[in-house]
């Protein structure tokens, strides 16, 4: 299973790869030099740490010289193995599953099981196909989980806010009107209590003054509860048990995931500051916002240029000709992540309001009759301009940058 290594390592300048094919319960793991040389035959270890172990006594040989440990990047399994082997000191490479299908594709006879695919990775590490690790690139991989959830959370929390003003339509919909913020503190306090015209009606004043007191802190005592009750009187709400359950229960929903959102964003605060980027120097530019294009975008250095960035962004315009036919309207390609898209045109209008360049750019392009979401393309992409030199070169933000 082993070759010895001894005489080897002596005035061998000789690059070692260990290719691991990754699974859910047990991982396999092979080891090939730079002549294609099988030094360590395919061999299993457990996805636990006495299977890391293993792995650790079966390369120790290699650790030490030049080497390049491969995996793949598929789902989440092998998530706690890269992170032990970052964090021994091994060179890591992560390859992208393509690359090792294409080179699965290049043998005659078409097997495929764990053993044969460790062999697989070693031969793509060869060919240096494969995304080189660290552990500032894993802060960037956390990161990017981090904020995609956030992501998640707030479209969790706009779905329970539609499906609870549905339901407010239904019992009680005059109930908007009395309140001048939705989803105040006291607003929803009322709507717990009391979910519909009928509950509101049937409440007394007093009962309903102190749920109001209570939630805002006295300021709203003396007017609301009146009006509140007159508005029930003539609501033509309807008297609807299972609306009036479903809105308690959304604003139970509702005030989990807030808490979440609570939690989650100061976590992504924490990794920003962590990592300091040049991005955050950006006038309207969030931790939340600034964490998801950043992690979004990987490692700078993986683009030459700020057009290959707007390319990975899907905010290139599509082009389409044929024969004399070349459109001059056509619509982005939106490859690549919504996640970071999304960020970018939440981030627009407050770089605008912040900066003046921007806000003047923004403006000039509605003057020649370009849409508000058109123009706000163009920023998006100057923005991306922006940052690619922010971050290539790893200097603060200046406004003297964008003359």
């Amino acid at each position: 299973m082993f070759v010895d290594l001894t005489s080897r390592q002596k005035g061998s300048a000789s690059m070692f790869f260990i290719g691991i094919d990754v699974g859910k319960f047990n991982h396999c793991c092979a080891v090939l030099n730079s002549e294609g040389e099988v030094l360590v035959e395919p061999f299993f270890f457990q996805n636990n740490s006495d299977g890391f172990d293993l792995l650790l006594h079966n390369t120790k040989s290699f650790h030490s010289s030049r080497h390049m440990c491969g995996l793949e990047s598929t789902g989440h399994y092998g998530d706690n193995l890269l992170r032990f082997l970052l964090d021994n000191h091994f060179e890591v490479g992560l390859i992208n599953p393509i690359s090792t299908d294409a080179k699965r594709k290049e043998k005659i006879r078409k097997t495929k099981n764990d053993k044969k695919d460790s062999l697989t990775v070693c031969a793509v590490l060869q060919s240096r196909e494969y995304t080189h690790m660290t552990k500032n690139k894993l802060s960037l991989r956390e990161g990017k989980q981090l904020t995609r959830y956030h992501h998640d959370l707030t479209r969790s929390l706009h779905q329970a806010k539609n499906k609870l003003q549905k339901c407010i339509d239904i019992v009680f919909p005059e109930f908007n009107d009395v309140f001048a913020t939705k989803y105040s503190k006291t607003y929803m306090a009322v709507l717990k209590e009391c979910g519909s015209a009928k509950a509101v009606r049937n409440t007394h004043l007093t009962h309903l003054k102190k749920i109001i007191s209570d939630a805002s802190n006295g300021k709203l005592n003396s007017v609301y509860p009146a009006r509140l009750k007159e508005s029930a009187k003539t609501s033509i709400g309807e008297d609807n048990a299972v609306i009036t359950l479903e809105i308690k229960q959304l604003i139970d929903s509702i005030e989990l995931i807030l808490n979440q959102l609570s939690i989650v964003d100061k976590k992504i605060e924490e990794l920003a500051r962590q990592l300091n980027s040049p991005i955050f120097t950006i006038p309207g530019i969030s931790w939340i916002t600034g964490m998801s294009i950043l992690c979004e975008l990987g490692p700078i250095d993986h683009f030459s240029s700020p057009s290959k960035v707007i390319a990975y962004t899907g905010l290139d315009c599509t082009v389409y000709q044929s024969g004399q036919y070349n459109a001059d309207k056509t619509a982005i390609t939106k490859r690549g992540s919504p996640h970071i898209r999304l960020s970018l045109y939440q981030a627009a209008l407050p770089v605008c309001r912040l900066n003046t360049t921007f806000n003047v750019y923004y403006n000039r392009k509605r003057s020649e009759g370009k849409s508000h979401r058109c123009a706000q393309g163009h920023v998006v992409r100057k923005l991306l301009r922006v940052i690619f030199k922010l971050l290539t070169e790893n200097i603060c933000f200046d406004p003297a940058l964008l003359k």
